[in-house]
């Protein structure tokens, strides 16, 4: 049973930076898609960021210029790298690879950005 474990959310002031990380385990080959979605409060869940396997990367227009997605093929894991956070970021993380025939969900890691 493949798990993807979340780790980096907490409690930081604006405009300070937080990373997420997202590791599958055990590790797994194969993963098309990585990408981050979050839920806010009251709110549907949204894409952040996501990234392919040949490494292009899409984000929403809410954290273009602040946030960094990337990944690591060999150890099964993706990073978020939050910059310049603002209290709207205030969501539930959750990370997802997408295989070909498979898509699997982290638990969510909580972030809040207080003002």
């Amino acid at each position: 049973q493949v798990r993807l474990v979340e780790s980096g959310g907490g409690l930081v002031q604006t405009g300070g930076s937080l990373r997420l990380s997202c590791a599958a385990s055990p590790m797994i080959v194969g993963i098309t898609i990585m990408g981050w979605y979050r839920r806010a409060p009251g709110k549907q869940r949204e894409l952040v960021a996501l990234i392919t396997s040949s490494g292009t990367t899409n984000y929403a227009d809410s954290v273009k210029g602040r946030f960094t997605i990337s990944r690591d093929n060999a150890k099964s894991t993706v990073y978020l790298q939050m910059n310049s956070l603002k209290p709207e970021d205030t969501a539930v993380y959750y990370c997802n690879f997408n295989l070909i025939r498979n898509d699997y969900w982290g638990q969510g890691t909580q972030v809040t950005v207080s003002s």
